[in-house]
């Protein structure tokens, strides 16, 4: 797929990070997150193929691929696709290291996708629209966008506090530092097992209605919102979103 670009955004997923990412995050690959995820992807991309930005160690890209879609990925870390690449059925994936806001691979594809909040790991608007204009760029039309990601939970930060609190178990103890006026966070990440052990990353957050305007002016189109990747209705309430935008025919 060619020599990766410059990268544009710091790699916090260096080799520490990549070697325990799976450990550290089996919530995410349990069987019934991973099954509700594929099904609502492969339902999306039918007999196209797959682009999955943030590819990761291939939590998604390998059962997807196991379902007959054809799945290239783009990852900003070598380490994160060292690590896919020791799995089997890796040689499936088509990975390409480089920032998802602008490597450019080969195809056309039915469906991009970018998932576990990843949208956050971009930290200027800018940015983000140009993670949506690359979308866009390698989409067929009548392919979609697929991007999971938080609400902001600002209800919860009383006026006047910065942190929030939001995992304490007795092995883990995970806190988000967030800046309101420039949206922008810093979550912190403490495993308490054999040595404590602390990774911290800077994202940004954003609201529905911004990241649909920034479909917009990509040329996409918002096709369906949900809660979750069961297709459980959007509200208020929701914690998350799993937002679908389309990328017109006509």
């Amino acid at each position: 797929m060619g020599e990766p670009p410059g990268l544009l955004r710091p790699n916090y997923f260096g080799e520490r990070v990549a070697q325990s990412y799976d450990d550290d995050s089996t919530d995410m690959f349990s069987p019934l997150v991973i099954s509700r995820t594929v099904d609502f992807l492969a339902d999306l991309a039918g007999d196209g193929a797959a682009l999955e930005f943030a590819v990761g160690t291939g939590r998604v890209a390998l059962p997807l691929s196991e379902r007959g879609v054809r799945v290239a990925g783009i990852d900003l870390s070598p380490d994160m696709l060292a690590q896919l690449a020791k799995k089997p059925g890796a040689e499936r994936i088509a990975a390409a290291q480089g920032d998802f806001t602008s490597t450019r691979v080969g195809g056309d594809f039915r469906l991009v996708y970018l998932v576990y909040n990843t949208i956050q790991n971009v930290t200027t608007q800018d940015a983000q629209v140009e993670c949506f204009c690359n979308a866009a760029a390698h989409l067929e039309p009548g392919g979609c966008f697929v991007v999971e990601v938080g609400v902001p939970q600002l209800r919860r930060l009383p006026p006047g506090e910065t942190v929030r609190v939001f995992s304490f178990t007795e092995s883990r103890v995970g806190f988000d530092e967030l800046d309101v006026a420039q949206q922008l966070g810093v979550s912190h990440h403490i495993w308490l097992g054999d040595g404590p052990r602390h990774f911290s990353m800077p994202w940004r957050f954003a609201w529905p209605a911004e990241l649909d305007l920034m479909a917009r002016i990509a040329g996409l189109v918002l096709r369906e919102r949900w809660a979750d990747w069961g297709r459980e209705p959007f509200t208020s309430d929701s914690p998350k979103h799993v937002s679908v935008w389309e990328k017109p025919s006509g």
